[in-house]
């Protein structure tokens, strides 16, 4: 018989809850589009008719690995997200603000 997820979690100890957050918040850093809609529980149908685009035009940005900025806002805002673009450097973590709609 197939038990649920919480009654598991709930017979764990708290360093193995620790470990379980640590791999779910890697696994989210790191989604695809495609993932990231099936996340929020959209089908490919119903976020192209959100952005009113078709469907296989929205198939294809998924698959794609470059992409414009507005773009890709569009897609994130349309999952109900705001995109924003943070530079990793040796001297530390940089938000661009070149690409927020207001700049």
């Amino acid at each position: 018989m197939a038990r649920k997820f919480s009654e598991l979690e709930a017979k764990m100890s708290p360093e193995a809850r620790a470990r379980v957050e640590v791999r779910v918040k890697e696994a989210m850093a790191e989604m695809l589009i495609a993932e990231l809609r099936k996340h929020v529980g959209l089908t490919q149908e119903q976020l192209a008719e959100l952005l009113g685009i078709k469907q296989p035009t929205l198939s294809r940005l998924e698959s794609q690995d470059d992409m414009q900025i507005g773009t890709l806002r569009r897609l994130v805002r349309a999952l109900g997200g705001e995109l924003e673009i943070i530079v990793h450097l040796p001297g530390g973590d940089v938000r661009l603000s070149q690409f927020d709609d207001a700049a």
